[in-house]
């Protein structure tokens, strides 16, 4: 029992800030930003949705949003922003799930093995969402790292280059936290059905062991008429 709490509350550690991590990481603005400011009076940022720059000598921060989502955009952009806001959905309903689930939530205190089984169905969703968040912003900082390479190897310069920024790392990480909680959750708690099943089904047979045993002493403690009567007045109360 103290292996089965310990894993669920590690596994809620992780998928508390995974689900985090993505969220912010999508709804940031600095996936990208510039390669070299050693230069520059001002670090500009760009997002999913718009880009920022920032001025290094006062803080003053300017952003500007992209056109409406039914504009035109790369897909690059188009794609990572859907991978990411499915994982975003994911990740969210599978901590909410694994919170129901824990233990030491009074949610159907009585029935341990659908708790055991909604924190199963917590760790796939988890899983689940790993995949689209780690596609989405590997293959971002693949596509900006081959972007400026080209570049640089060709000798063209074009104003500003960038580089991935700290929005694209959250998005890794929460990415590999929502594998490894699912993973947890998946692969470890179901070592532990065996263990829920038999406590439910000796509850049961203890509880049926009881009734059984109520009837009979009370059986026998009935004269035959008053005991006929019970009978046929359970027969009429049924109908």
């Amino acid at each position: 029992a103290g292996m089965k709490f310990f894993l669920q509350y590690v596994g809620c550690f992780f998928a508390f800030f995974s689900t985090g991590f993505l969220i912010i990481s999508t709804w940031t603005d600095c996936w990208m930003v510039n390669a070299d400011d050693s230069l520059e009076v001002s670090t500009k940022c760009r997002g999913l949705w718009w880009e920022c720059v920032t001025n290094l000598f006062d803080g003053i921060q300017t952003c500007d949003e992209y056109d409406s989502i039914y504009a035109e955009h790369s897909v690059k952009l188009v794609l990572t922003r859907a991978m990411m806001i499915t994982a975003d959905i994911l990740s969210g309903f599978g901590f909410l799930f694994l919170v129901l689930g824990l233990d030491c939530v009074k949610f159907l205190p009585d029935e341990p093995l659908i708790k055991l089984r909604i924190c199963l169905v917590s760790g796939v969703m988890l899983l689940l969402a790993g995949l689209p968040g780690i596609t989405g912003s590997m293959w971002y900082a693949v596509d900006v790292y081959v972007e400026r390479s080209s570049l640089l190897f060709h000798n063209v310069f074009l104003g500003i280059q960038y580089k991935f920024g700290w929005s694209c790392w959250l998005g890794m990480a929460g990415s590999l936290g929502c594998f490894l909680s699912g993973s947890l959750l998946t692969c470890c708690m179901y070592l532990f059905r065996d263990t829920s099943s038999g406590r439910l089904h000796s509850a049961y047979s203890l509880r049926k062991g009881y009734s059984s045993a109520v009837t009979v002493v009370t059986s026998a403690h009935l004269p035959p008429s008053q005991t006929a009567t019970s009978k046929m007045y359970a027969v009429d109360t049924r109908v």
